[in-house]
Protein backbone atom coordinates (compact mmCIF):
# COMPACT_ATOMS: atom_id res chain seq x y z
CA UNK A 1 0.00 0.00 0.00
CA UNK A 2 1.51 3.38 -0.97
CA UNK A 3 1.63 5.68 2.07
CA UNK A 4 1.42 9.29 0.83
CA UNK A 5 2.50 11.04 4.03
CA UNK A 6 5.78 9.09 3.99
CA UNK A 7 6.65 10.09 0.43
CA UNK A 8 5.43 13.70 0.87
CA UNK A 9 5.63 14.66 4.56
CA UNK A 10 4.50 18.14 5.63
CA UNK A 11 7.10 20.91 5.70
CA UNK A 12 6.58 21.33 9.44
CA UNK A 13 5.14 18.56 11.62
CA UNK A 14 3.00 19.52 14.65
CA UNK A 15 3.85 17.32 17.64
CA UNK A 16 1.51 18.55 20.39
CA UNK A 17 -0.47 15.29 20.42
CA UNK A 18 1.27 12.28 21.84
CA UNK A 19 4.64 10.67 22.08
CA UNK A 20 6.44 10.67 18.75
CA UNK A 21 7.38 7.13 17.73
CA UNK A 22 10.06 5.98 15.31
CA UNK A 23 8.07 3.23 13.59
CA UNK A 24 8.77 4.85 10.21
CA UNK A 25 10.77 7.75 8.73
CA UNK A 26 7.96 10.30 8.98
CA UNK A 27 9.75 12.29 11.71
CA UNK A 28 13.32 11.61 10.61
CA UNK A 29 15.31 13.88 8.32
CA UNK A 30 18.65 12.14 8.86
CA UNK A 31 19.93 9.32 11.04
CA UNK A 32 22.76 6.83 11.23
CA UNK A 33 21.11 4.93 14.07
CA UNK A 34 19.81 1.42 13.39
CA UNK A 35 16.06 0.78 13.65
CA UNK A 36 15.01 -2.44 15.39
CA UNK A 37 11.43 -3.71 15.50
CA UNK A 38 10.35 -5.54 18.63
CA UNK A 39 7.74 -8.22 19.23
CA UNK A 40 5.48 -8.78 22.20
CA UNK A 41 6.50 -11.28 24.87
CA UNK A 42 3.90 -13.77 26.05
CA UNK A 43 3.02 -13.68 29.73
CA UNK A 44 4.45 -16.72 31.54
CA UNK A 45 1.19 -17.24 33.43
CA UNK A 46 -0.89 -17.73 30.24
CA UNK A 47 -3.69 -18.44 29.72
CA UNK A 48 -5.26 -16.04 32.22
CA UNK A 49 -8.88 -16.83 31.28
CA UNK A 50 -10.21 -20.28 30.42
CA UNK A 51 -13.64 -21.83 29.79
CA UNK A 52 -15.36 -22.67 33.06
CA UNK A 53 -19.13 -22.19 32.84
CA UNK A 54 -21.49 -24.86 31.51
CA UNK A 55 -22.24 -22.70 28.46
CA UNK A 56 -18.53 -22.22 27.68
CA UNK A 57 -17.68 -25.89 28.14
CA UNK A 58 -20.54 -27.26 26.05
CA UNK A 59 -19.72 -24.92 23.15
CA UNK A 60 -16.27 -26.29 22.30
CA UNK A 61 -14.71 -25.52 25.69
CA UNK A 62 -13.97 -22.06 24.33
CA UNK A 63 -13.84 -18.43 25.40
CA UNK A 64 -12.70 -16.00 22.78
CA UNK A 65 -12.15 -12.40 21.76
CA UNK A 66 -12.99 -12.79 18.08
CA UNK A 67 -13.83 -9.10 17.95
CA UNK A 68 -14.51 -8.71 21.65
CA UNK A 69 -12.85 -6.01 23.69
CA UNK A 70 -10.72 -5.54 26.79
CA UNK A 71 -10.89 -1.98 28.10
CA UNK A 72 -10.14 -0.09 31.31
CA UNK A 73 -13.15 1.59 32.89
CA UNK A 74 -11.95 4.64 34.88
CA UNK A 75 -15.36 4.97 36.55
CA UNK A 76 -15.26 1.54 38.19
CA UNK A 77 -11.44 1.41 38.22
CA UNK A 78 -11.33 -2.07 36.65
CA UNK A 79 -10.65 -3.85 33.40
CA UNK A 80 -13.68 -5.09 31.50
CA UNK A 81 -13.54 -7.99 29.08
CA UNK A 82 -16.38 -8.42 26.60
CA UNK A 83 -16.04 -11.95 25.25
CA UNK A 84 -17.99 -14.76 23.62
CA UNK A 85 -18.83 -17.58 26.02
CA UNK A 86 -18.38 -20.72 23.94
CA UNK A 87 -18.06 -20.99 20.17
CA UNK A 88 -20.66 -18.58 18.76
CA UNK A 89 -22.22 -18.46 22.19
CA UNK A 90 -23.63 -15.53 24.17
CA UNK A 91 -21.88 -12.21 24.72
CA UNK A 92 -20.52 -12.13 28.26
CA UNK A 93 -18.57 -9.90 30.65
CA UNK A 94 -15.59 -10.53 32.93
CA UNK A 95 -13.86 -8.00 35.18
CA UNK A 96 -10.39 -7.72 36.69
CA UNK A 97 -8.20 -5.35 38.69
CA UNK A 98 -4.90 -6.61 37.29
CA UNK A 99 -5.61 -8.39 33.94
CA UNK A 100 -4.57 -11.71 35.49
CA UNK A 101 -7.32 -12.62 37.98
CA UNK A 102 -10.77 -12.42 36.38
CA UNK A 103 -14.30 -12.55 37.79
CA UNK A 104 -17.56 -13.39 36.07
CA UNK A 105 -20.03 -10.96 37.66
CA UNK A 106 -23.66 -12.04 37.90
CA UNK A 107 -25.47 -9.61 35.60
CA UNK A 108 -29.01 -10.83 36.16
CA UNK A 109 -30.66 -13.73 37.95
CA UNK A 110 -30.19 -17.04 36.16
CA UNK A 111 -27.90 -15.74 33.44
CA UNK A 112 -24.55 -15.55 35.24
CA UNK A 113 -22.38 -13.02 33.39
CA UNK A 114 -24.26 -13.07 30.08
CA UNK A 115 -25.08 -9.71 28.45
CA UNK A 116 -26.77 -10.95 25.26
CA UNK A 117 -27.98 -14.50 24.67
CA UNK A 118 -26.81 -16.46 21.65
CA UNK A 119 -28.76 -15.59 18.51
CA UNK A 120 -31.33 -18.32 18.05
CA UNK A 121 -34.65 -16.41 18.07
CA UNK A 122 -35.60 -12.80 17.47
CA UNK A 123 -36.95 -11.38 20.73
CA UNK A 124 -38.95 -8.36 19.55
CA UNK A 125 -38.16 -4.66 19.20
CA UNK A 126 -35.69 -4.59 22.11
CA UNK A 127 -32.74 -6.74 21.09
CA UNK A 128 -31.80 -9.14 23.86
CA UNK A 129 -29.87 -11.59 21.71
CA UNK A 130 -26.69 -11.33 19.72
CA UNK A 131 -25.95 -12.80 16.32
CA UNK A 132 -23.13 -15.20 15.53
CA UNK A 133 -20.10 -12.88 15.84
CA UNK A 134 -19.81 -9.74 17.93
CA UNK A 135 -17.59 -6.67 17.90
CA UNK A 136 -17.70 -4.57 21.10
CA UNK A 137 -16.18 -1.16 21.84
CA UNK A 138 -16.24 0.33 25.33
CA UNK A 139 -16.51 4.06 24.67
CA UNK A 140 -15.42 5.51 28.03
CA UNK A 141 -15.43 9.15 26.80
CA UNK A 142 -18.98 8.90 25.35
CA UNK A 143 -20.97 12.04 26.15
CA UNK A 144 -24.18 10.02 26.17
CA UNK A 145 -23.96 7.35 28.90
CA UNK A 146 -26.46 5.20 27.00
CA UNK A 147 -23.85 4.78 24.26
CA UNK A 148 -20.82 3.75 26.34
CA UNK A 149 -20.99 0.17 25.03
CA UNK A 150 -21.20 -0.09 21.26
CA UNK A 151 -21.91 -3.36 19.46
CA UNK A 152 -21.77 -4.68 15.92
CA UNK A 153 -23.26 -8.16 15.59
CA UNK A 154 -23.34 -10.52 12.62
CA UNK A 155 -26.45 -12.56 11.81
CA UNK A 156 -25.23 -14.43 8.76
CA UNK A 157 -24.67 -17.73 10.60
CA UNK A 158 -28.15 -17.61 12.18
CA UNK A 159 -30.84 -19.30 10.04
CA UNK A 160 -32.78 -16.72 8.01
CA UNK A 161 -36.06 -17.75 9.65
CA UNK A 162 -34.59 -17.05 13.10
CA UNK A 163 -33.02 -13.62 12.50
CA UNK A 164 -34.54 -10.16 12.11
CA UNK A 165 -35.88 -9.68 8.59
CA UNK A 166 -33.33 -8.03 6.34
CA UNK A 167 -30.55 -8.18 8.94
CA UNK A 168 -27.04 -9.27 7.93
CA UNK A 169 -25.24 -7.10 10.49
CA UNK A 170 -26.70 -4.67 13.01
CA UNK A 171 -25.40 -2.05 15.44
CA UNK A 172 -26.72 -0.93 18.81
CA UNK A 173 -25.59 0.61 22.10
CA UNK A 174 -25.99 0.11 25.84
CA UNK A 175 -25.13 1.90 29.07
CA UNK A 176 -24.42 -1.23 31.10
CA UNK A 177 -24.69 -4.25 28.81
CA UNK A 178 -28.17 -5.15 30.08
CA UNK A 179 -30.56 -2.78 28.34
CA UNK A 180 -29.86 -2.27 24.64
CA UNK A 181 -31.06 0.17 22.02
CA UNK A 182 -33.03 -1.12 19.08
CA UNK A 183 -30.78 -2.65 16.47
CA UNK A 184 -30.05 -0.70 13.29
CA UNK A 185 -29.33 -2.98 10.31
CA UNK A 186 -26.39 -2.22 8.07
CA UNK A 187 -27.18 -1.33 4.47
CA UNK A 188 -25.26 -1.68 1.25
CA UNK A 189 -23.26 -4.74 0.23
CA UNK A 190 -23.44 -7.35 3.02
CA UNK A 191 -20.20 -8.01 4.83
CA UNK A 192 -18.90 -11.45 5.70
CA UNK A 193 -18.39 -12.61 9.29
CA UNK A 194 -15.64 -10.98 11.39
CA UNK A 195 -16.56 -7.42 10.47
CA UNK A 196 -15.49 -4.90 13.11
CA UNK A 197 -15.21 -1.21 13.90
CA UNK A 198 -13.02 1.26 15.79
CA UNK A 199 -12.80 4.96 16.56
CA UNK A 200 -10.27 7.26 14.89
CA UNK A 201 -10.01 10.32 17.16
CA UNK A 202 -7.62 12.13 14.82
CA UNK A 203 -10.39 12.33 12.22
CA UNK A 204 -13.23 11.96 14.74
CA UNK A 205 -14.93 9.18 12.80
CA UNK A 206 -16.17 5.67 13.49
CA UNK A 207 -14.52 3.31 11.03
CA UNK A 208 -16.12 0.03 9.95
CA UNK A 209 -13.67 -2.67 8.87
CA UNK A 210 -15.80 -4.82 6.57
CA UNK A 211 -14.74 -8.32 5.63
CA UNK A 212 -15.27 -9.28 2.01
CA UNK A 213 -13.29 -11.22 -0.54
CA UNK A 214 -10.84 -9.83 -3.06
CA UNK A 215 -8.04 -10.97 -5.36
CA UNK A 216 -6.12 -12.52 -2.42
CA UNK A 217 -9.10 -14.10 -0.64
CA UNK A 218 -10.26 -12.51 2.61
CA UNK A 219 -9.77 -8.72 2.54
CA UNK A 220 -11.19 -5.53 4.09
CA UNK A 221 -13.47 -2.75 2.90
CA UNK A 222 -13.64 0.64 4.65
CA UNK A 223 -16.56 2.88 5.65
CA UNK A 224 -16.49 5.84 8.04
CA UNK A 225 -18.94 8.21 9.69
CA UNK A 226 -18.71 10.73 12.55
CA UNK A 227 -22.00 9.34 13.91
CA UNK A 228 -21.94 5.74 15.08
CA UNK A 229 -25.49 4.85 14.06
CA UNK A 230 -25.12 6.58 10.68
CA UNK A 231 -22.13 4.31 10.18
CA UNK A 232 -24.56 1.46 9.55
CA UNK A 233 -24.72 2.71 5.96
CA UNK A 234 -22.05 0.69 4.15
CA UNK A 235 -23.25 1.62 0.66
CA UNK A 236 -20.23 3.86 0.09
CA UNK A 237 -17.65 1.42 1.45
CA UNK A 238 -14.41 1.29 -0.54
CA UNK A 239 -11.88 -1.46 -1.04
CA UNK A 240 -9.28 -0.96 1.66
CA UNK A 241 -6.49 -3.45 2.13
CA UNK A 242 -5.39 -7.07 1.87
CA UNK A 243 -2.27 -9.19 2.29
CA UNK A 244 0.50 -8.68 -0.24
CA UNK A 245 3.65 -10.26 -1.60
CA UNK A 246 5.56 -9.55 1.63
CA UNK A 247 3.22 -11.78 3.66
CA UNK A 248 5.02 -15.10 3.52
CA UNK A 249 3.04 -18.35 3.33
CA UNK A 250 3.46 -20.98 6.01
CA UNK A 251 6.62 -23.01 5.23
CA UNK A 252 5.91 -26.44 3.79
CA UNK A 253 5.78 -29.13 6.45
CA UNK A 254 5.66 -26.83 9.49
CA UNK A 255 1.89 -27.20 9.98
CA UNK A 256 -0.39 -29.84 8.43
CA UNK A 257 -2.08 -28.63 5.26
CA UNK A 258 -0.82 -25.04 5.47
CA UNK A 259 1.04 -23.12 2.81
CA UNK A 260 -1.72 -21.40 0.83
CA UNK A 261 -1.58 -17.72 -0.13
CA UNK A 262 -1.96 -15.71 3.10
CA UNK A 263 -5.18 -13.76 3.55
CA UNK A 264 -6.22 -10.81 5.74
CA UNK A 265 -8.59 -12.46 8.20
CA UNK A 266 -9.38 -9.31 10.17
CA UNK A 267 -8.14 -5.79 10.88
CA UNK A 268 -8.85 -3.71 13.99
CA UNK A 269 -7.20 -0.51 15.17
CA UNK A 270 -6.85 1.95 18.05
CA UNK A 271 -5.26 5.33 18.65
CA UNK A 272 -1.99 5.07 20.55
CA UNK A 273 -0.13 8.29 21.34
CA UNK A 274 0.32 10.11 17.99
CA UNK A 275 -0.75 7.38 15.54
CA UNK A 276 -3.09 4.47 14.89
CA UNK A 277 -2.09 0.88 15.63
CA UNK A 278 -3.61 -1.70 13.33
CA UNK A 279 -3.73 -5.36 14.34
CA UNK A 280 -3.66 -7.42 11.14
CA UNK A 281 -4.79 -11.06 11.48
CA UNK A 282 -2.78 -12.94 8.84
CA UNK A 283 -4.42 -16.23 7.88
CA UNK A 284 -1.82 -18.76 6.69
CA UNK A 285 -4.12 -21.74 6.17
CA UNK A 286 -5.11 -24.51 6.17
CA UNK A 287 -8.54 -24.37 4.59
CA UNK A 288 -11.59 -24.84 6.80
CA UNK A 289 -12.19 -28.20 5.11
CA UNK A 290 -8.75 -29.52 6.08
CA UNK A 291 -9.05 -28.20 9.65
CA UNK A 292 -12.49 -29.79 10.04
CA UNK A 293 -11.18 -33.11 8.76
CA UNK A 294 -8.03 -33.06 10.90
CA UNK A 295 -9.81 -31.51 13.93
CA UNK A 296 -7.20 -28.82 14.47
CA UNK A 297 -7.20 -25.00 14.58
CA UNK A 298 -6.33 -22.96 11.51
CA UNK A 299 -3.47 -20.49 11.65
CA UNK A 300 -3.84 -16.76 12.12
CA UNK A 301 -0.84 -14.77 13.32
CA UNK A 302 -1.07 -11.21 14.66
CA UNK A 303 1.02 -8.53 12.96
CA UNK A 304 1.05 -4.77 13.47
CA UNK A 305 0.65 -1.93 11.04
CA UNK A 306 1.05 1.79 11.70
CA UNK A 307 -0.97 4.65 10.30
CA UNK A 308 -0.90 8.41 10.75
CA UNK A 309 -4.25 8.94 9.01
CA UNK A 310 -6.16 5.76 9.89
CA UNK A 311 -6.49 4.60 6.29
CA UNK A 312 -3.02 4.00 4.84
CA UNK A 313 -1.04 1.29 6.61
CA UNK A 314 2.72 0.91 6.79
CA UNK A 315 3.66 -2.65 7.76
CA UNK A 316 7.46 -2.65 8.01
CA UNK A 317 7.85 -5.84 10.08
CA UNK A 318 6.27 -9.10 8.85
CA UNK A 319 7.93 -11.44 11.33
CA UNK A 320 4.87 -11.94 13.55
CA UNK A 321 4.10 -9.67 16.52
CA UNK A 322 2.27 -12.47 18.36
CA UNK A 323 2.19 -15.95 16.80
CA UNK A 324 0.89 -19.43 17.55
CA UNK A 325 3.37 -22.14 18.52
CA UNK A 326 2.08 -24.66 15.92
CA UNK A 327 2.76 -27.41 18.50
CA UNK A 328 0.06 -29.97 19.18
CA UNK A 329 -1.04 -29.76 22.82
CA UNK A 330 -0.07 -26.11 23.38
CA UNK A 331 -2.85 -23.79 24.56
CA UNK A 332 -1.81 -21.31 21.87
CA UNK A 333 -1.17 -23.69 19.01
CA UNK A 334 -2.98 -21.51 16.46
CA UNK A 335 -5.95 -19.37 15.39
CA UNK A 336 -4.88 -16.24 17.28
CA UNK A 337 -7.21 -13.25 17.64
CA UNK A 338 -6.49 -9.83 19.06
CA UNK A 339 -9.15 -7.60 20.54
CA UNK A 340 -10.91 -4.33 19.88
CA UNK A 341 -8.93 -1.72 21.74
CA UNK A 342 -5.76 -3.64 20.77
CA UNK A 343 -3.70 -2.78 23.88
CA UNK A 344 -3.83 -1.34 27.38
CA UNK A 345 -1.26 0.72 29.28
CA UNK A 346 -0.13 -0.76 32.59
CA UNK A 347 2.66 1.27 34.18
CA UNK A 348 5.60 1.25 31.78
CA UNK A 349 4.23 -1.69 29.76
CA UNK A 350 1.74 -2.21 26.97
CA UNK A 351 -0.45 -5.28 27.39
CA UNK A 352 -2.05 -7.05 24.42
CA UNK A 353 -4.86 -9.50 25.30
CA UNK A 354 -5.35 -12.23 22.71
CA UNK A 355 -7.24 -15.46 22.11
CA UNK A 356 -5.55 -18.67 21.00
CA UNK A 357 -6.77 -22.20 20.36
CA UNK A 358 -5.33 -25.58 21.27
CA UNK A 359 -7.99 -27.53 19.37
CA UNK A 360 -8.44 -29.77 22.43
CA UNK A 361 -11.16 -29.66 25.11
CA UNK A 362 -10.52 -30.76 28.72
CA UNK A 363 -12.38 -34.03 27.99
CA UNK A 364 -9.99 -34.77 25.12
CA UNK A 365 -12.35 -34.03 22.24
CA UNK A 366 -10.84 -32.15 19.32
CA UNK A 367 -12.08 -29.62 16.81
CA UNK A 368 -11.22 -26.60 14.70
CA UNK A 369 -12.92 -24.21 17.14
CA UNK A 370 -12.22 -26.15 20.33
CA UNK A 371 -10.07 -25.21 23.31
CA UNK A 372 -10.03 -21.43 23.01
CA UNK A 373 -8.52 -19.46 25.91
CA UNK A 374 -7.30 -15.91 26.50
CA UNK A 375 -3.77 -14.81 27.33
CA UNK A 376 -1.62 -11.70 27.48
CA UNK A 377 1.49 -10.44 25.70
CA UNK A 378 3.59 -7.49 26.80
CA UNK A 379 5.79 -4.84 25.25
CA UNK A 380 7.73 -1.90 26.61
CA UNK A 381 5.76 1.35 26.47
CA UNK A 382 6.30 2.78 22.94
CA UNK A 383 8.40 -0.31 22.31
CA UNK A 384 7.35 -1.13 18.74
CA UNK A 385 10.61 0.15 17.27
CA UNK A 386 13.84 1.55 18.68
CA UNK A 387 16.64 3.58 17.12
CA UNK A 388 19.86 1.99 18.35
CA UNK A 389 23.52 2.95 18.73
CA UNK A 390 26.56 0.96 19.85
CA UNK A 391 30.00 2.09 21.01
CA UNK A 392 30.20 4.77 18.37
CA UNK A 393 27.96 7.77 18.97
CA UNK A 394 25.18 8.05 16.41
CA UNK A 395 22.76 10.85 15.65
CA UNK A 396 19.13 11.30 14.67
CA UNK A 397 17.86 14.64 13.36
CA UNK A 398 14.14 15.23 13.07
CA UNK A 399 12.35 17.07 10.33
CA UNK A 400 11.13 20.56 11.29
CA UNK A 401 8.54 20.29 14.08
CA UNK A 402 6.50 22.76 16.10
CA UNK A 403 4.96 22.52 19.56
CA UNK A 404 3.26 24.54 22.28
CA UNK A 405 4.80 22.78 25.30
CA UNK A 406 8.04 23.64 27.04
CA UNK A 407 9.64 20.42 28.34
CA UNK A 408 11.34 17.69 26.29
CA UNK A 409 10.89 14.07 27.34
CA UNK A 410 12.27 10.82 25.94
CA UNK A 411 11.71 7.08 26.26
CA UNK A 412 15.26 5.73 26.26
CA UNK A 413 17.26 2.71 27.37
CA UNK A 414 20.88 3.78 27.90
CA UNK A 415 21.93 2.64 31.40
CA UNK A 416 25.48 1.97 30.16
CA UNK A 417 25.57 4.72 27.59
CA UNK A 418 24.18 8.22 27.20
CA UNK A 419 21.76 10.35 25.27
CA UNK A 420 22.10 14.07 24.59
CA UNK A 421 19.81 16.37 22.66
CA UNK A 422 20.17 19.72 20.97
CA UNK A 423 17.79 22.05 19.17
CA UNK A 424 18.38 23.46 15.68
CA UNK A 425 16.67 26.42 14.07
CA UNK A 426 14.83 26.25 10.76
CA UNK A 427 18.11 26.77 8.88
CA UNK A 428 19.74 23.86 10.69
CA UNK A 429 21.94 25.93 13.01
CA UNK A 430 22.33 24.87 16.64
CA UNK A 431 20.60 27.22 19.09
CA UNK A 432 23.32 27.96 21.64
CA UNK A 433 21.25 27.56 24.84
CA UNK A 434 20.20 24.10 23.61
CA UNK A 435 23.53 22.76 22.35
CA UNK A 436 24.43 19.12 23.02
CA UNK A 437 27.43 20.24 25.06
CA UNK A 438 25.08 21.93 27.54
CA UNK A 439 22.65 19.00 27.72
CA UNK A 440 22.61 16.99 30.94
CA UNK A 441 23.45 13.44 29.73
CA UNK A 442 20.67 10.88 30.10
CA UNK A 443 22.13 7.62 31.45
CA UNK A 444 18.96 5.76 32.34
CA UNK A 445 16.52 3.08 31.28
CA UNK A 446 13.25 4.98 31.52
CA UNK A 447 10.00 5.19 29.59
CA UNK A 448 9.58 8.80 30.77
CA UNK A 449 12.68 10.95 31.31
CA UNK A 450 13.03 14.71 31.00
CA UNK A 451 15.91 16.15 28.97
CA UNK A 452 17.38 19.40 30.35
CA UNK A 453 20.06 21.93 29.49
CA UNK A 454 20.46 23.47 32.92
CA UNK A 455 18.48 26.11 34.80
CA UNK A 456 16.36 28.53 32.82
CA UNK A 457 16.59 26.69 29.51
CA UNK A 458 13.18 25.16 28.99
CA UNK A 459 11.65 25.31 25.49
CA UNK A 460 9.07 28.03 26.15
CA UNK A 461 10.85 30.54 23.90
CA UNK A 462 10.56 28.12 20.95
CA UNK A 463 6.79 27.57 21.12
CA UNK A 464 5.18 27.68 17.69
CA UNK A 465 8.53 28.05 15.89
CA UNK A 466 9.81 25.43 13.40
CA UNK A 467 12.81 23.69 14.95
CA UNK A 468 14.63 20.38 14.65
CA UNK A 469 15.77 18.10 17.44
CA UNK A 470 19.08 16.32 17.06
CA UNK A 471 19.67 13.36 19.37
CA UNK A 472 23.16 11.98 20.03
CA UNK A 473 23.15 8.41 21.34
CA UNK A 474 25.82 5.98 22.48
CA UNK A 475 25.24 2.41 23.74
CA UNK A 476 21.51 2.73 23.91
CA UNK A 477 18.07 2.70 22.32
CA UNK A 478 15.72 5.63 21.72
CA UNK A 479 12.00 4.76 21.46
CA UNK A 480 10.21 8.10 21.39
CA UNK A 481 10.31 11.78 22.27
CA UNK A 482 7.67 14.41 23.00
CA UNK A 483 7.28 17.96 24.29
CA UNK A 484 4.97 18.35 27.29
CA UNK A 485 3.41 21.48 28.79
CA UNK A 486 4.06 20.34 32.37
CA UNK A 487 6.56 18.61 34.62
CA UNK A 488 4.54 15.38 34.78
CA UNK A 489 5.53 14.51 31.23
CA UNK A 490 1.91 14.10 30.14
CA UNK A 491 1.95 13.50 26.39
CA UNK A 492 -1.69 14.41 25.70
CA UNK A 493 -1.69 11.50 23.29
CA UNK A 494 -3.88 8.42 23.27
CA UNK A 495 -3.41 5.37 25.47
CA UNK A 496 -5.14 2.64 23.49
CA UNK A 497 -7.89 0.98 25.53
CA UNK A 498 -6.83 2.92 28.64
CA UNK A 499 -5.23 1.80 31.86
CA UNK A 500 -4.97 2.41 35.63
CA UNK A 501 -4.17 6.00 36.54
CA UNK A 502 -5.61 7.50 33.36
CA UNK A 503 -8.92 9.36 33.71
CA UNK A 504 -9.80 8.48 30.11
CA UNK A 505 -8.06 7.46 26.90
CA UNK A 506 -5.74 10.51 26.77
CA UNK A 507 -2.53 10.84 28.81
CA UNK A 508 -3.15 13.94 30.92
CA UNK A 509 -1.25 12.69 34.00
CA UNK A 510 2.16 11.56 32.77
CA UNK A 511 4.40 10.23 35.51
CA UNK A 512 1.52 9.64 37.94
CA UNK A 513 0.27 6.65 35.91
CA UNK A 514 3.62 4.83 36.17
CA UNK A 515 2.62 3.68 39.64
CA UNK A 516 0.29 1.05 38.13
CA UNK A 517 1.52 -2.40 39.15
CA UNK A 518 3.26 -4.07 36.18
CA UNK A 519 2.82 -7.73 35.33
Amino acid sequence: MPVPYLTSPPAVIPIDVGRQLFVDDFLIEHSDLVRTFHRAEKYLGNPVFKPETAEELKRGATVYLGQGGVFFDPQSNEFKMFYTAGWRGPLALATSKDLVRWNRPVMRAGSENVLLAAGLKWAGPEISRAGSDNCVWFDAPATNPAERIKLLTCWMHVPVAERPKGFNHSIQTSADGLGWSEGVPTSGPPGDDYCSFFYNPFRQVWVFSIKQHGPRGRARYYAENPNFFSGADWSRAVYWTNTDRLDAPEPAGRYPGAGDTPQLYSLGAVAYESLMLGMHYIHRGPTNEICTQEKMPKLTDLELGFSRDGFHWDRPDRGGFITGTRRDGDWDRGYLHGTTGICLVLGDKLVFPYTAYSGIAPNGSRGMYTGGSIGLAMLRRDGFASMDAGENTGTLTTRPVKFSGNRLFVNVAAPKGELRAEVLDEAGQVLAPFAAARCVPVTADSTLHEVTWGAGTDLAALRGKPVRFRFQLKNGSLYSFWVSPDASGASHGYVGAGGPGYPGVIDTVGRAALAARPL
